[in-house]
């Protein structure tokens, strides 16, 4: 059984999901996971589907034609499953919002050689001030080579910087 990630993106109403799963199964796919999410009056989600060879094609195109109903679809390149050489970390950070938070948090990330393997952000107001707060929750792909110390100390110099709180969680 071969693999497709898939990427959907639609205005988001009721029966968005049931069409996709309904054209799934009716070419021989089996919905293995995704993550799908509603956001300011679209929906969006990514999923792994697995589907016999000789029917990948036909459900490609099944897939393509939903686009008469106003569901756009795109297909992952093939890749190669690493061997599994990271291990998973949780990350909670809140603080004052501003421009380029994301970047600077992910551009140290990447420089330790961390993945971001899911990543959920939003902003609100703090309870007292109602200054927005930046609050974000991600699960991380450290490499097996990388203490949690290290990383920590990292992070916490960005967070001294960005003067956010930053929780990391190795109990996932």
């Amino acid at each position: 059984m071969d693999h497709l990630v898939i990427t959907v993106f639609a205005p988001d109403k009721p029966g968005q999901v049931e069409l996709i799963a309904e054209c799934i199964a009716d070419h021989g796919g089996n919905w293995l996971e995704s993550r799908m999410a509603h956001m300011a009056g679209q929906f969006a989600g990514i999923l792994r589907v697995g589907v016999p060879a000789e029917a990948q094609e036909e459900l490609k195109n099944a897939l393509l034609d939903l686009s008469g109903q106003g569901i756009r679809v795109l297909f992952a390149e093939k890749a190669l499953e690493e061997a599994c050489t990271w291990k998973p970390i949780g990350m909670e950070l809140v603080g004052n919002d501003r421009p380029g938070i994301v970047r600077d948090i992910t551009r140290l990330l990447t420089e330790q050689g961390v993945n971001v393997e899911r990543l959920v952000t939003d902003v609100k107001p703090a309870p007292m001030s109602s200054e927005p707060l930046f609050h974000a929750e991600a699960i991380l792909g450290v490499p097996l080579t990388l203490s949690l110390d290290a990383l920590q100390a990292a992070l916490e110099t960005l967070a001294d910087d960005l003067m956010v709180d930053l929780v990391l969680r190795t109990d996932l």
